[in-house]
């Protein structure tokens, strides 16, 4: 698919129809490539927990929408079949950023990794999220 074009208005429009990530939680596309997407999340008090801290929860849909961008677009249909997060430093900044790549591409399955960290560069977040490919070859 790399003749494909990777146009991120095209994205942030196909992808807009995901009313949980896009919406509620107000995540944004920033980047798009072939099986690759970075992602952003400006941090409000909706997304913390009790105590203050950003609720993994939100971590979370961040990373799977983040996969979702990176597996699905201009791709044949891709769902997550398991996905792994290991929560690895709390959020010091004011933004979270996700960046998804692509580990292996097989022909019904794939594996991407996405990083999370805050703006500030602080690592929050190691993904990994196997999927599924819905189309027929």
């Amino acid at each position: 698919m790399s003749d494909m074009q990777y146009d991120l208005e095209t994205a942030r429009d196909f992808f807009s129809k995901d009313t949980f990530a896009v919406k509620t939680t107000g995540i944004k596309i920033d980047k798009v490539a072939e099986h690759y997407a970075k992602c952003s999340l400006k941090i409000n008090d909706s997304h913390k927990n009790a105590y203050g801290g950003v609720m993994g929860g939100a971590i979370f849909t961040l990373a799977d929408y983040t996969f979702a961008v990176a597996a699905n677009f201009n791709q044949c249909q891709t769902v997550s079949t398991t996905s792994q997060i290991n929560f690895i430093g709390a959020v010091k900044g004011n933004e979270l950023i996700a960046e998804s790549v692509l580990i292996k591409d097989g022909r019904s399955t794939c594996l991407y990794q996405i990083n999370i960290t805050d703006e500030l560069g602080t690592k929050i977040a190691f993904v990994t999220v196997n999927g599924m490919k819905l189309c027929k070859k």
